[in-house]
């Protein structure tokens, strides 16, 4: 596995950003950092919850191949209080350092899996 290692700063996208590292397969193995904006997917899929205050980024974790993530989030607001789901989309609001592993024996694709009725990723060794 190799790692890389950045920060990135005010205004950035979140997603957009690991999007452009253009990574075949990889997770995401720390983050911290702060947020101006975190629009997040609630569990079942149903709702999502846009935040626009400051917030701190407490854990980002998932999966990133070259056409596709899987990325889930939590943040804290000004009263402590978490929220967390599926990421949507980010804004960093001070600054957001990140550390991803890279898989490199490994590729990555979604396939139709029978038993949730989604795409979902798999690993494969190469």
């Amino acid at each position: 596995m190799k790692e890389l290692a950045l920060r990135l700063k005010k205004g950035d996208e979140l997603k957009e950003v690991i999007q452009n590292l253009n990574i075949e397969t990889g997770v995401i193995l720390s983050s911290v950092g702060s947020l101006s904006y975190a629009d997040i997917r609630l569990a079942k899929a149903l709702d999502h919850l846009e935040l626009k205050e400051d917030l701190e980024l407490i854990s980002l974790n998932g999966t990133i191949s070259l056409n596709d993530m899987h990325l889930h989030i939590c943040v804290s607001d000004q009263k402590g209080r978490c929220y967390g789901g599926h990421l949507k989309k980010a804004i960093v609001n001070t600054t957001v350092e990140l550390v991803i592993g890279v898989l490199e024996e490994y590729t990555s694709c979604r396939r139709e899996d029978q038993t949730t009725g989604y795409k979902e990723i798999e690993f494969v060794r190469k």
